[in-house]
């Protein structure tokens, strides 16, 4: 891209990650001595290590901070992908500038829609998922679901989805 090489990645200085060629950055605030950067494919963490958009299950601002719940693909079902919260992690920012509104636009943007299953304690989504074309159908059962229930309704339902 002859514009990066112009003007840079958008990156801030000290940012120690290594962008995509295809990435662009959208927002950045200081985390300490590190950066957390948002971009067009995730949000970059200190450390660092990018997640994508569609593996943050939750992102709040608050009291100075922007917490961040991330999940995990925790096996598969058919078409549909389970995943697994992790524990969530508080990142403080002295000055969020865009961070905050950026990272909830760009999760709550990946999601096409959502439902709830109360019966087999599991949240059903399709997200768009950055840089691939289509959506996938992620599960999240609760911890104390039955997982093995939870993956035969997810492999049904995804073929379903699948189906014209």
């Amino acid at each position: 891209m002859v514009f990066r090489r112009i003007f840079g990645s958008g990156a801030p200085k000290g940012f120690a990650g290594v962008l995509e060629r295809d990435e662009n950055v959208l927002a950045s605030a200081a985390c300490g001595d590190e950066w957390l950067v948002a971009t067009t494919l995730g949000l970059w963490l200190p450390g660092p290590r990018r997640v994508g958009w569609h593996l943050i299950s939750k992102a709040t601002w608050g009291s100075g901070a922007l917490t961040v719940v991330e999940a995990v693909e925790d096996g598969t079902a058919g078409a549909a992908v389970l995943l697994r919260d992790l524990p969530a992690v508080r990142y403080p920012l002295a000055t969020p500038g865009r961070v905050p509104e950026v990272v909830y636009a760009r999760v709550t943007g990946a999601i096409r829609d959502r439902e709830r299953n109360e019966e087999l304690r599991a949240w059903f989504l399709r997200r768009k998922v950055p840089g691939r074309d289509g959506v996938v159908l992620h599960v999240r059962p609760d911890p104390d679901a039955d997982v093995e229930r939870v993956r035969r309704v997810a492999a049904s339902v995804a073929e379903k989805l699948a189906r014209p």
